[in-house]
């Protein structure tokens, strides 16, 4: 196998984007995938949420993606808005220094937000399959470049419901190259979706190696009206750095949430109720390790690529099985141990026993901590909880943190194109097209990113220096946009 992303010949930009990431050592499924999708032939994989397959898929997109053409030649879809808002990042990380732009398309946000951004050069679209059939049907994305096509969380997809539209935003698209589906499990509803729309695809099987064995799952019995109870005895014991407690209802989520807030729990909470820019504000706090336990519904099963969560708490007992695996699998993540507890109330062995017949093996019975084992815990839980949680290492820390945004007014109302920045900006003293980012152009305004601690010099000189014969004001940008 394979053990290095050098051995795959990708491009120096790539290259340089996975060193910039800490991605020194391929995963199986990276290992596994890398080949054929690079070959560009369709695939079926079945791998575990954590084992590294967003890049599995991103990797080869970019590395094969054209910059030039100004429409999306790749269209990915997810089964959440979080899910899609984590793979969008994911190909910004990893296409940073070949300028790959992603967009994400996803309900609870303004269509006219993302029907801006697609006007844009865009090169990736990722999206869920309600809006991405929106914008396919208002004629705001268009398909008639499209060359690859993931289907990511194949069986989260379906379990919601979206079959119907993804089969119709798949009838869209009608040159695509290459279809790669990934899924955790592979139901029988998968499997006729994949014969009906892939060409001879490759089937590749991700065993868990690197998740499941470090994952030691238990489950205790309790009423549900001790549920809430035994939640504080577990998290005294087990004293996790970051935690998620998984309820069925956001009803519950926000109930469980309350009382761990009044009880000063460094606490917040995530469900489908919350408004979408609230969703991302939570997720990006918890990823940053702002707090340490997060309540929440299936909706963050999904949409959380965090390393080091070292205890997931099944509040409740997920509505479909499959949830189990994609729950657990938010922690034993990256070669690190964690820790599932599920709860099950006295009538709920029968579901169990389904969960157990789908991940294949017996969870094991354990009973409460005992008072004499909670009392044992307490004072090291009271100095954690009374502690500020420890911030987390962004992996794109060290590729964001040489770049600088420019703000230039001037944009398509003048006539301005991205090729116009790279040709005038590449001719700085000091400046190679490499040492440019991605590059954004509104109607009256562009923004530019400068590569390698290089913003200033650009600043500096683009202050005198005309773009098609027209000096623009500029300045470094503060918008996120």
């Amino acid at each position: 196998m394979t053990t290095n992303f050098n051995d795959y010949s990708l491009s120096q930009e790539l290259q340089r984007a996975l060193k910039d990431l800490d991605y020194s050592t391929p995963t199986e499924v990276q290992q596994k995938v890398l080949p054929h999708a690079l070959k560009d032939e369709d695939l079926i994989v079945k791998a575990q949420t954590g084992s590294g397959k967003t890049a599995a898929f991103a990797i080869p997109i970019c590395e094969n993606i054209d910059w030039i053409e100004n429409k999306p030649q790749a269209l990915v879809l997810t089964p959440t808005r979080e899910l899609a808002v984590q793979v969008k990042e994911e190909f910004t990380n990893i296409g940073r220094y070949k300028r790959i732009k992603a967009t994400a398309l996803y309900g609870k946000q303004p269509f006219r937000y993302q029907q801006d951004e697609l006007k844009q050069k865009t090169h990736v679209a990722v999206g869920t399959p309600g809006r991405v059939l929106d914008h396919i049907e208002q004629g705001t994305l268009k398909l008639d470049k499209i060359r690859y096509v993931v289907l990511d969380e194949a069986d989260e997809m379906l379990n919601m419901g979206f079959i119907d539209q993804v089969e119709a935003i798949l009838a869209h698209v009608e040159h695509r190259e290459v279809m790669m589906l990934f899924s955790a499990t592979v139901p029988d509803t998968i499997k006729k979706l994949a014969s009906n729309y892939l060409k001879a695809p490759i089937d590749i099987e991700v065993h868990s190696e690197e998740a499941a064995p470090k994952i030691e799952h238990a489950v205790i019995e309790v009423h549900d009206e001790e549920k809430t109870a035994a939640v504080e005895k577990i998290a005294v014991v087990e004293n996790p750095d970051t935690c998620i407690i998984f309820c069925r209802t956001k009803d519950r989520v926000d109930a469980l949430h309350d009382y761990l807030y009044d009880r000063e729990y460094s606490v917040d909470k995530l469900h489908g109720g919350m408004d979408q820019s609230t969703r991302l504000l939570v997720m990006n706090d918890f990823k940053r390790g702002d707090f340490r336990y997060l309540v929440a519904t299936d909706v963050a099963a999904r949409g959380i690529d965090i390393e080091n969560i070292s205890l997931v708490i099944n509040y409740d007992l997920p509505m479909e099985k499959e949830a189990y695996v994609h729950r657990t699998g938010r922690t034993g993540r990256a070669g690190k141990q964690g820790k599932a507890v599920t709860f099950i109330t006295p009538f709920e062995h029968e579901f169990l026993a389904g969960i157990e017949e789908l991940i294949g093996f017996t969870i094991p019975k354990v009973d409460l901590p005992t008072h004499e084992e909670v009392e044992a815990k307490a004072e090291a839980f009271d100095k954690k909880m009374q502690s500020r949680p420890q911030k987390k290492k962004q992996k794109n820390a060290k590729v964001d943190a040489n770049i600088t945004k420019l703000y230039f007014n001037g944009g398509k109302k003048k006539k301005l194109r991205a090729i116009d920045f790279v040709g005038t900006i590449a001719k700085i003293p000091g400046m190679t097209a490499a040492d440019i980012g991605i590059i954004t152009i509104l109607d009256t305004s562009s923004f530019v990113e400068i590569l390698n601690g290089k913003g200033n010099l650009v600043l500096k000189a683009m202050k005198t220096t005309p773009i098609k014969g027209k000096q623009l004001k500029v300045h470094i940008s503060t918008s996120s946009k």
